[in-house]
């Protein structure tokens, strides 16, 4: 529902800001996405918690910012992945640009699974 006399800034693609000529603007902020994924709830609400960690998030490259989201959301266990958000803040601050010792997103399609990826991906399947 807009307020009478609202204005809904096209700056804020994702969230509706109501202006009424006030410098004050109640906007939610824009988080940048990844290439394939979008920002999980979870992860969103981590980098919104933590001006730092929000600002080197920005400054990541999208791929970059996909690998962290990938990293994050394929783990199975919700501890595992309450772990690995905590660890992408923590690293973030650190000056890390992409999770450590991570084969990689497997979702992109505009690349093909390196022989390495798709080794690791098939030993994994083989001992399910």
């Amino acid at each position: 529902m807009r307020p009478l006399g609202g204005v809904i800034h096209k700056h804020f693609a994702e969230a509706e800001c109501f202006c009424f000529g006030i410098i004050r603007c109640m906007a939610t902020k824009i988080i940048a996405q990844g290439v394939v994924h979008k920002v999980p709830t979870d992860l969103r609400e981590a980098l919104l918690s933590d001006e730092s960690a929000l600002e080197r998030w920005q400054d990541l490259t999208p791929l970059a910012r996909n690998e962290w989201i990938c990293w994050n959301i394929t783990v199975k266990q919700p501890e595992t992945r309450k772990k690995h958000i905590e660890r992408t803040i923590t690293e973030l601050k650190a000056g890390k640009r992409r999770p450590c010792c991570w084969i990689g997103c497997i979702h992109r399609s505009d690349k093909p699974i390196s022989p390495s990826v798709q080794w690791v991906l098939d030993k994994q399947s083989k001992s399910k």
